[in-house]
């Protein structure tokens, strides 16, 4: 028998309020006080931006199935993903601070990186995995830009220091791929995901 909601395995707004356009239920299926989600996240060295991405949303996965199974919670499909931002082969993650989100703001204006999105759905014993990529390009910012942006706080939390979604699209030139994968769920992978499932989308 299909689930009538799935769990959704992220902190993030904008997760949540994309995964509800597809019209089916969703539970959050957070991490408690005595797990380090953050040390999930951590750079292996030499690791590919592709590699990273797909490993830490694996490792999400992973704990937000053994999360749910500890909890004793209803059984139901779980929902992950996780987003970075490279520029080559360098990973920027989400700022420490103001000045670090200037730091990344400075490596990308004017330049062309990507945006990873992986996404993983586990129901029962079975794993679906997909990748989006796409291409972002920042306009030249000032100095002054750069701090106006990151003082606002935006930046903070975010991969690569910016929302697409926000005051940073008046930066932007140009994006080749999916703008919901950008956001932080590409509704397209993640719709392919949920019919293996058994929803309706």
């Amino acid at each position: 028998m299909t689930a009538d909601f799935i769990y959704l395995a992220s902190q993030s707004p904008r997760r949540a309020q994309l995964l509800g356009q597809f019209g089916i239920r969703h539970e959050l299926l957070l991490a408690g006080a005595d797990e380090d989600a953050e040390s999930l996240e951590a750079v292996l060295p030499h690791e590919s931006p592709t590699a990273y991405v797909q490993r830490v949303t694996d490792l999400k996965l992973d704990a937000a199935v053994a999360r749910r199974k500890r909890l004793g919670l209803a059984d139901a499909p779980v929902l992950c993903a996780d987003t970075t931002v490279a520029l080559g082969r360098t990973i920027l993650g989400k700022p420490e601070d103001v000045r670090d989100a200037e730091r990344m703001l400075a490596l990308l204006s004017g330049t062309t990186h990507r945006v990873l999105t992986a996404v993983a759905l586990q129901h029962g014993r079975r794993r679906h995995a997909a990748l989006s990529v796409s291409r972002v390009r920042f306009a030249t910012m000032t100095r002054k830009q750069m701090a106006r942006y990151a003082a606002s706080g935006e930046p903070l939390g975010k991969a690569g220091a910016y929302a697409i979604q926000g005051a940073a699209a008046a930066y932007i030139e140009h994006i080749s791929g999916s703008y919901s994968g950008i956001m932080g769920l590409p509704m397209f992978e993640t719709a392919q995901l949920l019919r293996s499932a058994g929803f309706n989308t």
